[in-house]
C-alpha cells in the first residue's frame, strides 16, 4: 500500500475511513479501502470503472453499511450511523444523477435540506406556533440566499421539472447547503454538465473549499479535478493503488495500467 500523501497528515483529520470492507456476495467491492481528509482540504477520487469509487462513496454517506472497518467523523464512528445521523453530524453528499422532486418549486426542493425544525413534529404546530413560524422564515431566508449562490434565484418559483441536467445538480447543491455541512461528498458534479455551468459548479465549488468545507469528490472529468484538487486518491479493485498530487499520479505507471486495463477489456 502506497505512503500516505504527506498533505493528508498536516492537519488535523475530519473525515478518516479506516480498512473499510463491503461485498456482494463473493465480490469485495471495497477491500480494505483507507482514506484520510485534513480540514479544509479539497480531494479528488479516482479510478477506472468498476474500482468501487461510487460503492466506497456509498460507505461514507450512509447509503451502505461496511462489514468492517471504521470511518471517523472528528472523533466519532459514524460507520453505522443512518445518512440522516451523518447530515446533521456535518456530513452531506450530492449524488451522480439528481433527483428534485419535479413538482414542487425549486425554492421548496432548498428547503427539504433544512434540519431541525420544529415544525416537523405535530405537537409544535400547536404549542409553539411561533418559534415554527420564525424557523421557517429562517429557513426561507436561507434558502433564497443559496438560490442566489448557485445562481438559480431566477427560477425560484419555477418547478423543478424545468431545470436542466446541470441546473439540477446546481440546485442539489443548494439543498445539502441548508444543513451547513462542514464536509461535502460530491458525487461527479461534473457529469451531463454543459460548459457553461461546468465553470460556475467549479467556481462554486472552489468557493465552498476556501470557505473552509472539506470536499472530497468523484469525478471523471480530469480537467476539473487537476484544477480543483492539489491531492487524489486513485482506487482499483476495492482498495488504494495510489495517491499523490494529480500530475505525479497521473504519470504512475500502475495508474495508466489500471485504465488502460479498463479499455482493452
Amino acid at each position: 500500500m502506497p505512503a500516505a500523501f504527506p498533505s493528508s497528515s498536516d492537519t488535523a483529520p475530519i473525515l478518516e475511513a479506516r480498512g473499510l470492507v463491503r461485498a456482494f456476495g463473493g465480490l469485495r467491492a471495497v477491500d480494505g479501502m483507507s482514506l484520510v481528509l485534513g480540514r479544509g482540504e479539497m480531494v479528488g477520487l479516482i479510478g477506472p470503472n468498476g474500482a468501487g469509487k461510487t460503492t466506497f462513496f456509498n460507505l461514507l454517506a450512509g447509503s451502505l453499511v461496511p462489514d468492517s472497518g471504521a470511518i471517523m467523523l472528528g472523533n466519532r464512528d459514524i460507520a453505522r450511523e443512518r445518512p440522516e445521523k451523518r447530515i446533521g453530524a456535518g456530513l452531506g453528499r450530492t449524488f451522480q444523477i439528481p433527483k428534485p422532486f419535479r413538482e414542487m418549486t425549486v425554492l421548496e426542493n432548498v428547503l427539504t435540506g433544512a434540519q431541525g425544525q420544529s415544525g416537523e413534529g405535530i405537537l409544535a404546530n400547536f404549542l409553539s406556533p411561533s418559534r415554527v413560524r420564525v424557523e421557517e422564515h429562517r429557513a426561507a431566508e436561507r434558502a433564497r440566499e443559496l438560490l442566489d449562490f448557485v445562481r438559480l434565484s431566477h427560477l425560484t418559483h419555477e418547478p423543478a421539472a424545468v431545470l436542466s441536467g446541470g441546473q439540477r445538480k446546481l440546485l442539489e447543491l443548494a439543498r445539502v447547503l441548508m444543513a451547513d455541512p462542514s464536509v461535502l461528498l460530491l458525487d461527479e458534479p461534473a457529469a451531463g454538465v454543459n460548459p457553461a455551468l461546468l465553470e460556475l459548479i467549479i467556481d462554486r465549488v472552489r468557493l465552498l473549499n476556501a470557505q473552509g468545507r472539506t470536499v472530497l469528490l468523484i469525478e471523471h472529468n480530469m480537467d476539473m479535478v487537476s484544477r480543483l484538487c492539489e491531492r487524489v486518491v486513485v482506487m482499483a479493485e476495492g482498495s488504494l493503488l495510489a495517491e499523490g498530487a494529480p500530475a505525479q499520479v497521473l504519470a504512475r505507471k500502475d495508474v495508466a495500467e489500471a485504465y488502460l486495463g479498463q479499455v482493452a477489456a
